[in-house]
């Protein structure tokens, strides 16, 4: 286990954009974890649901859990509070699990039997969560569980720190014109000529969220077009 897992934070580290990332989290979790269904939620600057990445359920589920689930649970809010990871047993008293209203909301639909949940950080937030269930007559988490999720947790959230980083030109961006990390990396791709459908599949994020950064980042550079854009922070680097 010890040794399967030191291979994860190899190939985590070793991706070379976010989607690579998600990919190798995703194709290879499952089986640290015993876990049949799994995911890797993203949030924006407002710590609303940007992504997501699941398996095991569907879109729908997502939807529901975001709308009337997250709020009521108990798992999420140790990992909002602490930015640790958490399973039902460690947050609710013994026997309490099936009479919480997000496994009567949401989980007990889907036979979510046992759930756990890990926090991806970064700049001292919750910017993302990575979820398991286990369902049937499967184990509940232990503390071995925990201990592993908070590793892979950690590594994952250096690897994201890391593809979000860039050299002297962020700084520039930052300073001259108040670009936001997420809007330099969005410039960066428009400038490789990615069409708005693409920057979202890259970044993870919704095509309504990067249509709505660009307008944004329009009116700070005082220019009304992609062409124009990339030619200003140019001149802006330039200067």
């Amino acid at each position: 286990m010890v040794e399967s897992l030191q291979s994860l934070f190899r190939n985590l580290a070793a991706a070379s954009t976010e989607a690579e990332l998600s990919s190798c989290l995703m194709d290879n979790i499952s089986e640290h974890f015993g876990v049949q269904r799994w995911g890797l939620y993203l949030l924006d600057e407002q710590n609303n649901l940007a992504s997501f990445d699941v398996v095991g359920v569907s879109s729908d589920f997502v939807e529901r859990y975001d709308a009337i689930g997250k709020s009521v649970d108990p798992v999420l809010k140790y990992v909002l509070d602490y930015h640790a990871p958490a399973h039902e047993e460690l947050v609710l008293p013994a026997g309490q699990w099936k009479q919480s209203k997000l496994y009567q909301r949401c989980c007990a639909e889907y036979a979510h039997e046992h759930i756990m949940t890990g926090p991806i950080v970064g700049s001292g937030n919750l910017i993302g969560t990575v979820h398991f269930a286990r369902v049937g007559d499967s184990q509940a988490f232990n503390y071995f569980d925990l201990a592993s999720l908070g590793a892979v947790c950690l590594h994952l959230s250096a690897c994201l720190a890391k593809l979000r980083s860039s050299p002297k030109a962020r700084e520039l961006l930052l300073s001259k014109v108040k670009l936001t990390p997420r809007e330099i990396q969005i410039a960066n791709l428009v400038a490789q000529g990615l069409t708005n459908n693409s920057i979202a599949q890259e970044l993870w994020i919704t095509k309504n969220t990067v249509k709505q950064a660009l307008k944004r980042m329009f009116i700070k550079l005082e220019v009304n077009s992609r062409t124009e854009m990339v030619f200003k922070i140019k001149e802006l680097l330039n200067n």
